[in-house]
């Protein structure tokens, strides 16, 4: 864990660092993050477990044409 202070200019430089943070870290490591937020989120709102309807996503099938 990187435990280093960084000093920036403008909250524009800050923004930016943080996105190429956030890029560079793995597909895996960055949904992490998202869940936590989430339920850290739903913690302050008293609800230990999230009763809220989901997107749903139906699988579709396509067939491609033959090359």
């Amino acid at each position: 864990m990187d435990k280093s202070i960084r000093i920036y200019h403008s909250h524009e430089e800050m923004k930016a660092d943080e996105y190429r943070y956030w890029q560079s870290r793995p597909v895996h490591e960055r949904m992490d993050a998202v869940e936590e937020i989430t339920l850290a989120t739903y913690a302050m709102k008293g609800t230990e477990e999230p009763d809220v309807p989901r997107l749903q996503r139906p699988l579709v099938c396509l067939q491609r044409p033959p090359r």
